[in-house]
């Protein structure tokens, strides 16, 4: 599985890039408004401190809008995705740009027939929102793994299953388990995947034992 952080925090995104951990970023209209910074500014410095995909969202809702965003953020770097809604307008800017050799990441997917006809506008990337889906009662795991097996059912799509809207460690692990190419989380969250206390456990003993002895490696 790929692991995408899900920010637009530069300092956050160089700290964790630095662990060779990330694959990519995802980053969102409202993740931006939260720094304070310039749009595209802010999406080449992240371009610039990760090498695989960054989805970069568009504004525009109709489809000619999102085209013309979707180019000028392409732009960018060589490696920027353009994100653009599950929507009819949508699919069309999905289309047209991944005719033109863009990335394309389509967003804000909630069920699978949504994702099947992503997949068929040539998207790169789908990304099914599982934590919305449990906010309003539904099974956001279920989704991934209906998309998984819709998806291995026919060669021809090559769309990765991105999830998205990733509230714990474990919505990474059954993701996993389901199959999903990518799981995009917060940095938090990301975090979290590596903690667990009886690792902190063992290492407080393991220290305690070290000194001990009196000795030094160096």
């Amino acid at each position: 599985m790929k692991f995408f952080v899900d920010t637009a925090d530069v300092d956050e995104i160089r700290e964790l890039a630095e662990t060779g951990l990330l694959d990519g970023v995802t980053t969102n209209p409202s993740l931006v408004a939260k720094t304070g910074r310039d749009f595209k500014e802010t999406i080449k410095e992240i371009c610039a401190i990760v090498d695989g995909p960054v989805s970069a969202e568009v504004a525009a809702i109709d489809a000619d809008g999102m085209v013309t965003e979707g180019r000028v953020l392409a732009e960018i770097a060589s490696n920027v995705t353009i994100k653009v809604p599950l929507t009819f307008d949508g699919l069309k800017a999905c289309r047209t740009l991944t005719q033109s050799g863009t990335m394309v990441n389509v967003t804000l997917c909630f069920n699978a027939n949504q994702a099947l006809m992503a997949a068929k506008a040539g998207a790169t990337f789908v990304s099914p929102f599982i934590g919305r889906l449990d906010d309003i009662g539904l099974d956001g795991m279920e989704l991934i793994s209906e998309i998984r097996m819709i998806y291995d059912n026919y060669d021809a799509l090559e769309t990765q299953v991105l999830a998205a809207s990733i509230r714990s460690p474990n919505h990474v692990k059954i993701s996993a388990l389901a199959g999903a190419d990518v799981a995009t989380v917060p940095p938090g969250v990301l975090r979290d995947l590596i903690k667990h206390p009886l690792t902190d456990k063992g290492l407080e003993m393991f220290t305690a034992d070290w000194n001990k002895t009196g000795q030094s490696i160096t």
